[in-house]
């Protein structure tokens, strides 16, 4: 008796054993790899033995790792460091024209010309590796469970097809815009555009609008994009294979947003949502940054990053910013690359890092000046610090915007900004405590949740494994064209049908009324 019991005490004090599985990373280098690493990391700690694929001109992604092993791709993906830079540089350059309809088309068409040289130099690493005989023998022999990848760029969606093996999107954007508008149902009459900063309340003139953006960029998609792997696609998967459909077939969309961040819309049984699977209990600070905080006494501290893709702002920006500052009783620290601002205040330390999330979690911290990328503004609702915005590009004017609907932030167009502009805009921050309340409010509804994000999508990484897919949670919608998906194809036939009713009513009244009128003049007669 004594010796069942004992051996029933060890099956639970011992933990479970998980099948360790085998996972194909493909990732996108970038701000995109710092949210990938977190799965990454957290896969390894689980048993699961990680590849990942990397070019050779990878920024982030490191080729020596103890959480996974890399396969260097002997090709360039085009996202180094230096086009990055370059490319965003530009970005600031042209909105710094004017905030214009020609400086608004002048942008768009500048991005799309990027995407363009970008998605052309992706198209031909993805054949070089197709090519790669020895490389995709040996992908094959590792028989891998899965494919986990970012659909920003389409290199790892049509590998896992070419592989034949499941697929998992670890997703915000997919290449075709915002990852909603390719899997789930989206009415334009209340489901915005992402660029467009826009509610789910939107009057007719803005619905308009946002018909005329969402065609707008699917052109950008279907001219920018898709011819660069059309030939790709028919060499390598078969002639018959749809672009978007490829995207659409994945077995599960792990989404980077929940609905404490996003509007309320539809959405499909294989998306599970898992923001703020990054975000953690702050740890203690480094000595260094402690003893500043600490020396910031009840004022608090306030903390400013831009980022993993703007190295450094324009110089008369930079001083601007920096007298600002210099103006206010708190400390700050400012994670700040370039040259040193002449207008600097004693009160303010710069960094070339920060640990953001330890900082943000911080009793001290008052608020967060951010550029608004997903990562850092999740980080700032889970944590309840209120948001000063200095949105720069891509999706981060419509990330801050969401938040300042909510009343949690307070956006700043830093392209027409200046000293005193900045500070008003701190100031209201600091000292209206609707903002700390706002925002604390998110905070609680997003931490409400039955189980962790992280350990949600682990536990859906493993169901694909165990299960080889989730075929059943995937719509067939992809499958239809497109006037059977909106039933264009019943709605004709039940027309037609209604006509041929009417008219062969109609001709049987017809029929029936001059047999009335014949049998009245035969009487007649």
């Amino acid at each position: 008796m004594h010796f069942h019991l004992a051996w029933i005490a060890v099956l639970f004090l011992c933990p479970a054993v998980a099948h360790g599985g085998k996972v194909l990373v493909v990732p996108v280098d970038g701000s995109h790899w710092v949210n990938m690493k977190v799965i990454v990391e957290e896969l390894h700690a689980r048993g699961h033995q990680v590849s990942v694929l990397r070019a050779n001109d990878s920024w982030y992604i490191k080729e020596t790792s103890p959480f996974y092993t890399a396969i260097t791709i002997d090709a360039a993906s085009g996202l180094d460091e230096v086009f990055i830079e370059t490319f965003v540089s530009r970005l600031l350059e042209i909105q710094r024209q004017g905030r214009s309809a020609w400086a608004r088309f002048k942008l768009e068409m500048e991005v799309a010309e990027w995407a363009a040289e970008m998605h052309q130099t992706s198209s031909k690493m993805l054949e070089n590796m197709l090519e790669n005989k020895y490389l995709m023998q040996s992908l094959q022999d590792s028989k891998y469970d899965l494919v986990l990848t970012d659909p920003a760029m389409p290199g790892g969606t049509i590998l896992a097809h070419y592989l034949s093996l499941p697929l998992v999107f670890n997703v915000r954007w997919t290449t075709f815009g915002e990852a909603h508008s390719t899997i789930a149902p989206s009415p334009l009459s209340y489901v915005p555009n992402p660029m467009m900063e826009l509610t789910d309340k939107m009057n007719f003139l803005e619905r308009i609008k946002n018909i005329f953006v969402s065609a707008f960029v699917q052109f950008q998609a279907e001219h920018y994009v898709t011819p660069y792997y059309v030939g790709l696609l028919e060499k390598y998967l078969g002639s018959d294979v749809d672009f978007i459909s490829l995207f659409q077939a994945a077995d599960l969309w792990l989404m980077r947003v929940d609905f404490v961040f996003e509007f309320p819309r539809p959405t499909m049984p294989n998306v599970i949502y898992m923001a703020g699977f990054q975000c953690k209990p702050s740890k203690p600070l480094p000595q260094h940054l402690d003893e500043f905080v600490q020396s910031s006494g009840e004022h608090g501290v306030i903390i400013m990053s831009l980022g993993t893709l703007v190295g450094q702002l324009p110089q008369d920006l930079t001083e601007e910013i920096a007298a600002a500052f210099a103006q206010l009783p708190q400390k700050v620290i400012w994670r700040h690359k370039g040259d040193r601002p002449a207008t600097l205040g004693n009160n303010t330390l710069l960094v070339d890092w920060m640990p953001q999330n330890d900082l943000l979690g911080h009793a001290k911290t008052k608020a967060f000046v951010a550029h608004g990328g997903t990562n850092g503004v999740q980080e700032a609702m889970y944590h309840g610090v209120p948001i000063v915005g200095l949105p720069l590009i891509f999706d981060q004017h419509d990330n801050l915007f969401k938040m300042e609907v909510r009343g949690a932030a307070k956006v700043i167009d830093i392209f027409t900004m200046n000293k005193d502009i900045f500070l008003q805009g701190i100031e209201e921050v600091l000292h209206e405590p609707s903002y700390r309340k706002n925002m604390q409010r998110l905070s609680r509804l997003h931490r409400d949740t039955p189980m962790k994000p992280l350990d949600s999508a682990m536990f859906w990484i493993e169901f694909v494994m165990r299960h080889k897919g989730a075929t059943h949670l995937r719509t067939q919608a992809y499958k239809m064209p497109w006037y059977s998906y909106h039933s264009v194809d019943v709605m004709l036939f039940l027309i037609v049908l209604f006509l041929v009713t009417l008219l062969t009513f109609a001709a049987f009244v017809k029929c029936l009324c001059s047999r009335v009128c014949s049998r009245r003049k035969t009487k007649c007669n």
